[in-house]
């Protein structure tokens, strides 16, 4: 249990034992129904800290079951908690509130905490050990990753690093799109710029739902280059697979390359071919329809939506017999949580996919699936800002702009940092300005900074022969100035915000915190000076800052960000 859970559990327990007196005395009549009080008490830490460490609005929660007003109910919990311990203060405030002031003694703990878990400070047990993996940018593998993949890789690491963080046990995954109809538009291009390359512009009309990108015209010559032109005398079925095979085995090698330099590595590379070589894809279908939930129409075979609740009906086998995309990816979801076990799956999609979240969660139900057990995550566009203006095209290529062109502008640092600043729901401008600053305007710098700083001040105390002392050899008592205060309360925050940010899937919330502890620090270093001639005040700021910089190391490596020592 971490510090704040345990002061809540304190706090929690004063209240229960407050409420139960006021009712065996008279003050407070007992409900005609029995409630379970403890798990409707919500203890929040109030935005303005002149309203105490804890403010508590249990009295608004029991006036309707107590005919009371909140203000007469919080007066007869506040007059009966006994102060003592961690509880200096109680005071009722406003409609019914109650604020609680702690003494500073149960902060202290936050240093012996950090000092025992190092890195794994805020470390919690919320998951316990349930297998969850999150899917995520699974970009189309027949061109190169754009700016929403770019911010969906962002997201989908640092979420599963919080939920690894939060205690469950993770899987990243990418899911390739090797069959289906962009596979076949994939080939038919390949193909058409082959033909061009050995019989000319003129020889062959190039599709015109094809990929018209340079990268499949070098596909076609790079081909050419290694096998001539023998495969002109194949059918041209035969040729479109063999380029096919070529093409995306060079195109999948290029992602994992491009993700790499990104600082993601997964642990499975998923192919949606084997889903359709194994008769997955056919079994789902088939359950779909025993189970009554599909009909044929124009010889195609139907997902009757309208069965389930829902608007627009979608279509599952195409009039030509080739199963669509959503068929496969129920088969997907399906081997993702029961062929094998995750307890929960989690995607990142952009906003566009929103109509179909409800349709895969209740196709995963009429297939005996738990469609629960599928969270969505729905990420809105990026925009890139350069001197206030969107930027579209490259520089160098002349195109639109690819997760690689991003990376040679502007380090891996301020791209996982700016992409991961905003819940995945608001949209981001992304200034490129600002992302190579070297200021405190920059906020992947300032937050660096703040590490590096402690460093430097750790290192040149250890040249006048001050170390760090343990946490029994300090005493921790020393710290009372409000700079210090606020800067352990940040520190003891931070499994509460691992917790919060795992619960709402919102990785964001990480960054956030290590940006508040950055300006927390910074605002003690202007107020207190850590070499001074009392020993044990400097012994124990000594500590603060070490403590300080484990946490911002700790979040930081979290979210694959360098901490620098020096800058």
């Amino acid at each position: 249990m971490n510090i704040q859970e345990r002061m809540k559990q304190t706090i929690t327990e004063a209240i229960v034992g407050a409420l139960a007196s006021s009712q065996a005395e008279g003050v407070l009549p007992v409900p005609e129904e029995t409630l379970d009080i403890a798990s409707m008490i919500r203890l929040e830490v109030p935005k303005d800290k002149q309203h105490g460490d804890f403010a508590c609005n249990i009295a608004m929660v029991l006036a309707k079951a107590l005919h009371m007003a909140p203000r007469a109910i919080a007066d007869a919990i506040q007059a009966r908690i006994a102060l003592g311990g961690d509880i200096a203060k109680v005071e009722v405030a406003g409609a019914g509130f109650i604020n609680f002031y702690l003494t500073a003694n149960w902060l202290y703990e936050t240093l012996l905490q950090i000092e025992t878990q190092g890195e794994n400070y805020g470390r919690i047990d919320m998951g316990k050990g349930k297998k969850v993996m999150v899917e995520f940018v699974s970009a189309n593998p027949t061109g190169p990753m754009h700016m929403g993949n770019a911010r969906g890789g962002a997201l989908g690491d640092c979420l599963a690093a919080v939920l690894d963080f939060a205690g469950y046990e993770v899987t990243r995954e990418f899911y390739i799109n090797d069959a289906g109809n962009q596979i076949e538009k994939f080939g038919n291009s390949l193909n058409a710029r082959y033909l061009q390359q050995l019989k000319g512009e003129d020889a062959v009309e190039f599709p015109e739902d094809g990929y018209h990108g340079d990268d499949i015209k070098e596909h076609a010559k790079a081909f050419i280059a290694i096998h001539g032109d023998k495969h002109l005398n194949l059918s041209e079925q035969e040729r479109k697979q063999a380029l096919v095979d070529y093409a995306l085995e060079k195109n999948i090698t290029a992602l994992k390359e491009d993700l790499e330099r990104y600082r993601i590595v997964y642990d499975v590379w998923f192919r949606e071919s084997t889903l359709h070589e194994s008769g997955a894809v056919k079994d789902a279908i088939e359950t779909l329809k025993n189970n009554g939930f599909t009909y044929e129409k124009e010889g195609a075979v139907w997902l009757n939506c309208e069965k389930m609740g829902l608007e627009k009906d979608e279509v599952l086998v195409r009039n030509n017999g080739i199963p669509t995309y959503f068929a496969a990816d129920i088969a997907y979801h399906m081997n993702k949580l029961k062929t094998r076990g995750y307890d929960w799956a989690i995607n990142i999609w952009g906003a566009d996919h929103h109509g179909h979240v409800a349709r895969m969660k209740k196709a995963l139900d009429a297939v005996g699936g738990d469609g629960d057990c599928l969270d969505v995550v729905l990420m809105q566009l990026v925009r890139l800002m350069r001197d206030g203006e969107v930027v579209r095209m490259s520089k160098r290529t002349g195109k639109a702009i690819t997760l690689s062109d991003l990376l040679e502008d502007i380090s891996v640092d301020a791209a996982r940092f700016f992409f991961n600043m905003r819940s995945a729901g608001s949209h981001l401008d992304f200034d490129l300005n600002l992302a190579t600053q070297q200021s405190s305007d920059n906020p992947v710098y300032y937050v660096q900074y703040a590490h590096a700083r402690i460093c430097s001040i750790l290192r040149l105390l250890s040249e006048e022969g001050v170390s760090v002392l343990p946490y029994c050899e300090i005493h921790a008592d020393c710290l009372k100035e409000e700079a210090e205060l606020e800067l352990l309360k940040k520190l003891s925050d931070l499994p509460g915000e691992v917790e919060a940010a795992a619960k709402a899937l919102e990785p964001a919330r990480m960054t956030r915190y290590v940006m508040d502890l950055a300006a927390t620090f910074h605002t003690f270093y202007t107020a207190c000076r850590v070499k001074v001639e009392d020993k044990d005040l400097m012994n124990a700021r000594l500590k603060l800052i070490d403590a300080t910089r484990i946490v911002i190391k700790g979040v930081l490596t979290m979210l694959k960000i360098s901490a620098p020592e020096k800058m």
